[in-house]
């Protein structure tokens, strides 16, 4: 029977194992590059994205919404809502809705809706919902007349007139006045 003579060959084994860790540190160098790129994307701000609505309800009525998630300051999220109805090529009103989680926010009316500035300017706007609200959690105002004054520069602050005697604080941020401006001028 012939023996099968296997031969050490030592000079082979260290090109493979210079390879080998070669390729771990290539691998391990892709996969930190890979991270790095999806976690950028993380580490950035969002940009401030522009949700302005345009709905045709009618023909000739067209409908324009800023729709926002926002919270106040016990965190409790809100509906903000800015629109204008347009019909024959005239907004009337420009109005601006709130609406709280039911249950834990009812709005007192007719009480107006105040808006602090950070210069310590204080607006108002009229309820809407004097007479009869679509629900206790909801606040509608008609803020034709004060959009204007408001600051684009910096935020303001909502004071929601609460039952109780209570308000609530919503801060508005700039951007979010910034696109109300633009759902007025359209």
């Amino acid at each position: 029977m012939a023996q099968l003579k296997i031969k050490n060959s030592n000079s082979q084994i260290p090109i493979w194992c210079g390879m080998r860790r070669w390729l771990s540190r290539l691998l391990l160098l892709g996969a930190f590059v890979l991270l790095m790129v999806i976690g950028w994307g993380s580490l950035t701000p969002p940009s401030a994205v522009a949700s302005i609505r345009q709905i045709e309800e009618a023909p000739g009525q067209m409908l324009y919404q800023s729709r926002h998630t926002l919270q106040d300051e016990t965190g409790q999220s809100w509906q903000v809502v800015l629109f204008k109805r347009v019909k024959a090529g005239e907004a009337k009103d420009i109005n601006l809705r709130l609406v709280g989680f039911p249950g834990v926010a009812e709005f007192a009316h007719p009480q107006p809706l105040k808006i602090m500035t950070n210069t310590g300017k204080v607006l108002q706007a009229e309820d809407l919902f004097a007479d009869q609200s679509p629900g206790a959690n909801v606040g509608e105002y008609n803020i034709k007349d004060v959009l204007s004054e408001l600051p684009t520069s910096i935020g303001v602050t909502l004071s929601l007139p609460m039952k109780g005697d209570r308000t609530t604080s919503l801060s508005v941020p700039s951007v979010v006045i910034l696109e109300w401006q633009t759902v007025a001028t359209e």
